[in-house]
């Protein structure tokens, strides 16, 4: 049976997002015997309600509540009401997601000790490393059955990798496959293998892409100590004269505001909701936000530094067939100054449909080049770059003086491109036409980033308390009881997708609040 908490308990931990961070967080936690309340902003979907069409996806899942944006990335001009492309409902960014799952590298854990200062940078050493994050990273990869790992075979390479692949090897790289995915090459753990149909990001229908919405969230309610209020936006964390925090206040589906009373509080609400709403939580007592002693909640925002290249050859490729995102190449994922730049980028194979390809080919663009670009829709191939991109701490959210339904303003989310992220995509632009005309595009476009997936940064962990907002455990340097679950806790982006480490990390943070409440310490 699944459970119902009273709003007056004060002996749950509750849980705000139930994504990478919050839905897995939400489940490791009631598997141990502690009681949950998750709070999700979002609907209740499941892979039969899953849409395979791009528009009518995007409308059923994507977070679409107002944002403004501010600074000189492409975004601000193109889609400044849309800053990120997540997803508002139970699993969270999850169902979205692609499916690439990469370990950190030795050196990103290290980012200032590695690459030194950089000017304009807000670098810092995580207070993790990869020895500490080794057995949770091995759990993360068993829970996602993540492919090319353990025992678990790659998957298959579609047309649009077979062409990935040659232009690849052509150019003398040797680090290229199907990639590390949580998407089954086999049936695994109670869902089925991919069946290669293409709309990783619309939700699989098939379950064979791992999501929290259909195992992590499932499986903590049948313990009997996690209940899920979906269509709860929460508007503050509330706090008593010693500064602990005591519970949420959110409006529920009829728009009521409730307040549940809670032990521990985790914020799960990604890199914009997240600081958001230590910032709406401010009071007399804290009249920074919550957990901003150091002035840090919502700085060093990162996004990874990404782009695409498309190119068109003279024969079919098809790329939307088969799995979007099984094809990487990790070549340039190292550290290596001598190319103009710190840190490194993947390169990975991606497909658009003809809707969103018309949006995010050119935005704004129109004529001859644009049309027969389309035209050539067929014969074409697609490439995604995702790099590490530098903390700023100007690149930050703020509290917008634009409001939402219910009176709360919104994340205000400033960005600029430092000099490092510049050169490493346009760095990456020229392999990528490179890859593609070794093996005989006759056009290649390099494509501006499209809204935001990688949220990362804005409550970022540090050994000191003025450096960041949360210790190695996630847990707020201000507010013990007080913890950040989820990627805005990164101190910095590395070169890989993060869903891999946030789930680690949630894990590894589970059995952190398990103990220490076992112990009475929080």
């Amino acid at each position: 049976m699944v459970a119902k908490f009273d709003l007056t308990d004060d002996s749950v931990v509750v849980v705000i997002g139930t994504g990478a961070g919050g839905g897995v967080l939400s489940n490791e936690l009631a598997q141990k015997g502690v009681k949950v309340v998750a709070l999700e902003a979002g609907g209740r979907y499941l892979p039969e309600d899953y849409i395979n069409d791009e528009w009518e996806s995007f409308g059923q899942l994507a977070w679409t509540d107002p944002r403004t944006t501010s600074g000189d990335w492409r975004v601000a001009k193109d889609f400044s009401g849309l800053p990120a492309w997540i997803v508002k409902a139970v699993g969270g960014t999850t169902t979205h997601w692609a499916g690439a799952s990469i370990r950190f590298q030795e050196h990103e854990w290290k980012a200032l000790s590695t690459y030194g200062p950089v000017e304009g940078a807000n670098l810092l050493d995580w207070p993790i490393d990869g020895e500490e994050m080794a057995p949770w990273y091995e759990k993360a990869e068993a829970k996602l059955g993540v492919t090319r790992t353990g025992d678990r075979a790659g998957l298959p390479g579609n047309n649009n990798f077979k062409v990935f692949e040659k232009g690849a090897k052509a150019l003398g790289y040797t680090e290229v496959h199907t990639g590390r995915m949580a998407i089954n090459s086999a049936d695994y753990d109670d869902r089925m293998a991919c069946q290669q149909t293409g709309f990783c990001f619309q939700g699989c229908k098939w379950g064979a892409k791992w999501s929290a919405a259909y195992t992590d969230i499932p499986r903590g309610e049948a313990t009997g100590n996690l209940e899920v209020r979906d269509h709860a936006h929460v508007a503050r964390i509330l706090h008593d004269e010693t500064g602990k925090v005591t519970g949420v206040e959110y409006f529920d589906k009829d728009g009521n505001l409730q307040l549940q009373k809670a032990r521990i509080v985790c914020v799960a609400g990604n890199s914009f909701e997240s600081p958001r709403l230590l910032l709406n939580s401010a009071s007399e007592m804290f009249p920074n936000g919550l957990a901003n002693s150091s002035d840090q909640v919502g700085r060093n925002y990162m996004r990874h530094t990404t782009g695409s290249v498309y190119a068109v050859f003279d024969k079919p490729v098809r790329m939307w067939r088969g799995t979007t995102m099984a094809g990487i190449v990790q070549d340039e994922a190292r550290h290596d100054p001598e190319r103009g730049f710190v840190g490194g980028y993947e390169l990975e194979t991606l497909s658009l449909g003809i809707p969103f390809m018309a949006a995010f080919l050119n935005p704004g663009g129109w004529g001859r080049s644009f049309t027969t670009a389309l035209d050539s829709y067929e014969n074409m191939a697609g490439m995604w770059i995702v790099g590490e991109d530098m903390p700023q701490a100007t690149n930050r959210v703020t509290l917008s003086d634009v409001k939402d339904k219910y009176g709360l303003p919104v994340a205000n989310v400033n960005f600029s491109d430092h000099p490092n992220d510049v050169a490493m995509r346009n760095h990456a632009y020229k392999q990528g036409m490179a890859m593609y005309e070794a093996v005989g595009a006759t056009r290649t476009f390099p494509t501006p980033p499209y809204p935001s997936t990688h949220n990362l940064g804005t409550n970022r962990m540090s050994e000191k308390p003025e450096d960041g907002v949360c210790n190695k455990w996630g847990q707020t340097h201000d507010i013990a009881n007080l913890f950040i679950s989820d990627g805005s806790q990164f101190t910095t982006g590395a070169a890989e997708n993060p869903t891999l480490t946030i789930v680690a990390l949630a894990i590894r943070q589970a059995d952190f609040i398990s103990r220490e409440m076992a112990a009475g310490t929080i």
